[in-house]
C-alpha cells in the first residue's frame, strides 16, 4: 500500500461536509498547519472538530472558525481565540468543553477499542449533566464515552514511507493518541524518509495506524500568546 501523497490537498481527498475530524496539537505546538490550510482552501463546511484547543485568531483552527467552516468544537481549552468566544456567545458555534485529561483519555480509548470508562473529573459540575454516575472506592465517577473520527489529522517531526511517526518533544501531545482513533489518519511531517531508516526504538506511532503521509515545508514557529513589557 502506497501511503505517500504529494501534498495536503491530495491527503484530504474524501473529506466532505459534516464530517468529524480529530486534529492533533496543543496550543500551536504540533498542529497540522499545512493540512488545516488545505481544509480552509477546500471550502468544506459543517465540520465537527475534536482538538485540545481552537487555534488562535487567524492561525490553526482559527482560520476555519473565521470562515464558519466548523459547526461544533469538542475541546478542552479555547481561551486564546476571540472569534471562538464571539461565535460561542452568539450561538453560532456548538461547543462541548471537556476536562483535558478526560479528552485525552477519550481519544486514547477510541483508538484502543475501549467504548467507555469512568473518571472522577467533572463530578458535581456541569460536566456531569446527563451522564451515568457510579461510586468506586468511596469516590463518585462519571461514565465517559470514547471518541473516534472520520479522519484524524496529525503532525509529526519525522515519518517514513510506511507511515511510522516520531514526534519531537512536547509536540507529541494529542497527536499520538489521535492518530490511532481516526478511520483514516493523515500525517504531515517535517521530514519524510524511506521505510527502514527510522530507529524502531524511537517510533511513537506505528505505521499501521496511518493511511496517508506527506512532507510539508516552510513551517512557522509561532508563539501562541505574546506578552511584552512597555
Amino acid at each position: 500500500m502506497n501511503k505517500v501523497v504529494k501534498n495536503a490537498t491530495e491527503a484530504l481527498k474524501g473529506i466532505k461536509d459534516n464530517m468529524t475530524l480529530m486534529l492533533g496539537g496543543f496550543g500551536l505546538c504540533g498542529i497540522p498547519e499545512k493540512t488545516i490550510q488545505a481544509l480552509v482552501d477546500s471550502g468544506v463546511t459543517g465540520l465537527t472538530c475534536i482538538s485540545n484547543n481552537a487555534g488562535v485568531d487567524g492561525f490553526g483552527l482559527g482560520m476555519l472558525l473565521r470562515k464558519h467552516q466548523i459547526k461544533k468544537m469538542i475541546s478542552s481549552y479555547v481561551g486564546e481565540n476571540g472569534e471562538f468566544e464571539r461565535q460561542l456567545l452568539s450561538g453560532e458555534l456548538e461547543v462541548d468543553l471537556i476536562p483535558q485529561g478526560t479528552l485525552a483519555e477519550r481519544c486514547r480509548a477510541g483508538g484502543a477499542g475501549i467504548p467507555a470508562f469512568f473518571v472522577p473529573a467533572g463530578y458535581g459540575t456541569e460536566v456531569a449533566e446527563g451522564k451515568e454516575v457510579r461510586e468506586f472506592n468511596g469516590k463518585m465517577h462519571l461514565l465517559e464515552h470514547a471518541l473516534t473520527a472520520d479522519y484524524a489529522i496529525v503532525k509529526a517531526w519525522k515519518g517514513d514511507t510506511a507511515g511510522n511517526l516520531i514526534y519531537r518533544h512536547t509536540a507529541n501531545n494529542f497527536n499520538n493518541m489521535m492518530a490511532m482513533a481516526g478511520k483514516i489518519t493523515i500525517a504531515e511531517v517535517e521530514e519524510l524518509v524511506p521505510a527502514g531508516e527510522l530507529d524502531p526504538n524511537f517510533i511513537h506511532t506505528p505505521g499501521i495506524f496511518v493511511q496517508r503521509i506527506f512532507q510539508g515545508d516552510d513551517y512557522e514557529k509561532r508563539i501562541e500568546f505574546v506578552t511584552t513589557r512597555g
